[in-house]
């Protein structure tokens, strides 16, 4: 496997994940002379791992770009790190809302991504797509994601570089979220993007990536 793209399916109140989109359109394609495969992973504490294991079977990929939503972000968020923490905000897709938990009892800290981070957030401005470093991925799914990653690799001594992309909510999410009968009257700015400028994110990063020398 060359490239690996992951998303998670939808959570909360909500019935599409951008990421889910991205990872999905992307499987099967050649970007940078490279082939990506797209996979989907669970909201579920208790199955992440274990999916994660499944799209690392033999081959490992060379390079994988994580995905997941960032509710009320307005641009790509570019993680630079996963933290061994996992205090979720709400409950996952299993009904569990885990509360100060270690992700990997005796591991360490945190893990820092291993992508061209900079390099991507230039590349991305470059191409017209608003975008922010973050040291900061939250406690939930998709800081555990970037966590169980580093881990995995570094348990196999594998050579794959890593990294992960917050998208913001899509335009017909925001749409959905305003038509329902709690939204306010007025309500505050619900930012956005489309899938289009998202999936043109994600091929810039693998490019960018599979560019880089480190």
């Amino acid at each position: 496997m060359d490239v690996l793209v992951t998303g998670f399916e939808p959570f909360g109140n909500s019935d599409r994940n951008p990421s889910r989109e991205v990872a999905r359109v992307l499987d099967g394609r050649t970007i940078a002379g490279l082939k990506v495969t797209g996979r989907v992973l669970p909201v579920s504490m208790r199955a992440i791992g274990d999916a994660l294991a499944r799209v690392f079977e033999d081959p490992p990929p060379r390079i994988v770009v994580a995905l997941g939503l960032a509710n009320g972000e307005s641009m790509v968020r570019i993680e630079r790190y996963g933290v061994n923490l996992a205090d979720f905000p709400l409950a996952d897709n299993d009904g569990e809302k885990v509360v100060d938990r270690a992700i990997v009892p005796d591991g360490p800290p945190s893990f820092a991504t291993t992508l061209p981070n900079r390099a991507i957030r230039e590349a991305l401005l470059q191409a017209g797509i608003p975008a922010r470093l973050s040291n900061t991925a939250g406690t939930y799914l998709c800081n555990a994601s970037i966590y169980l990653l580093g881990d995995m690799i570094r348990k196999r001594a594998l050579e794959t570089r890593f990294g992960f992309l917050h998208l913001p909510y899509m335009p017909e999410q925001v749409a959905a979220l305003l038509a329902t009968p709690h939204a306010e009257r007025q309500p505050k700015q619900v930012p956005s993007m489309s899938l289009a400028t998202m999936l043109r994110a994600v091929e810039t990063a693998v490019a960018t990536a599979a560019a880089s020398s480190i």
